[in-house]
């Protein structure tokens, strides 16, 4: 999954987001609607980030989400 495959599904993920940064506001969340630069700008200014640590921490948790996606598509393909 890359940003541009979240932002098109971000209704799908805000509650993982929410799970993650539990500072981030409904508001903040639909701000961010997907979008990296937006996500990173809310994590810096709710958890006083700096630009870089916001971005590899947003970069981070999409890899990490990525990899869970990726786990669902391998078992529903064993399964099939």
């Amino acid at each position: 999954m890359n940003w541009e495959q979240l932002e098109g599904s971000w209704k799908q993920f805000k509650g993982t987001v929410k799970q993650q940064w539990g500072k981030l506001t409904d508001n903040d969340l639909q701000y961010i609607a997907g979008r990296r630069d937006r996500l990173a700008g809310k994590l810096q200014e709710r958890y006083g980030l700096a630009k870089e640590q916001a971005e590899q921490r947003a970069d981070e948790w999409l890899g990490m989400l990525a990899d869970t996606e990726a786990g669902r598509e391998q078992h529903r393909s064993a399964k099939g």
